[in-house]
């Protein structure tokens, strides 16, 4: 089956929902959603909400993997406030969710089980990359891991996917000498969402973008 690669949500609820129902095919490709599905935007618990639904209905070909807003927010319930996350994000994501009568917790324990990667032999999919500068990259904590990493990309002899780091071109940039595309075009950022349609061998078939809804973005 196809992939079809989407970048940072951002919990752009209104806009997820327009690229996939525009550009997805759920019948002949497999979903993959890089990480840095919460925050910043304005409906977290809906975005949720709506990846959890998508994973019921579609099993193993709806993958949602974890990103570094992802751990911070498991983190703070985890482990008491997180005073990086809070000021800059974490305040508002769970002021969301209270209003939305939605438990702190169960996402936390949802979001637990979420992937580091996604890979065949010739993709692999992650929140920030594998560079060579670490030993240990799916490490969660670690600032050259998949989650954190915004160093140059190590060839891995696949396709790498990326986002975490917004381009500034405002469209998906490919590095040639990593064998990587970056797909986080900074949908908070009123840019858009993007995606990216490649084939199981990783050869990229298209990449589209939704332009953001402005019900998504935070006064």
């Amino acid at each position: 089956m196809n992939v079809f690669v989407v970048g940072d949500v951002h919990a752009c609820l209104n806009t997820f929902q327009g690229l996939l129902a525009r550009y997805w095919n759920p019948q002949e490709e497999i979903l993959v959603q890089l990480g840095d599905l919460i925050d910043r935007g304005r409906d977290t618990p809906g975005t949720l909400r709506f990846a959890q639904s998508l994973k019921k209905s579609h099993g193993p070909n709806a993958i949602f993997l974890k990103g570094n807003h992802e751990y911070e927010f498991t983190q703070h319930i985890e482990h008491g406030p997180n005073q990086y996350w809070l000021p800059q994000c974490g305040y508002e994501t769970l002021a969301q969710l209270r209003e939305a009568n939605m438990d702190e917790q169960e996402v936390a324990n949802w979001i637990s089980h979420l992937p580091l990667v996604w890979e065949n032999e010739h993709i692999l999919i992650s929140h920030a990359g594998i560079t060579d500068q670490t030993k240990d990259p799916l490490l969660e904590e670690n600032p050259l891991g998949v989650l954190w990493n915004r160093t140059p990309l190590a060839n891995i002899q696949k396709l790498q996917i990326i986002g975490h780091t917004p381009c500034l071109s405002g469209y998906p940039e490919y590095e040639e000498k990593s064998h990587s595309w970056n797909i986080d075009t900074g949908a908070y950022q009123k840019v858009a969402l993007s995606a990216i349609r490649i084939s199981d061998r990783g050869k990229v078939l298209e990449i589209v973008q939704q332009s953001v809804d402005e019900r998504d973005i935070s006064s």
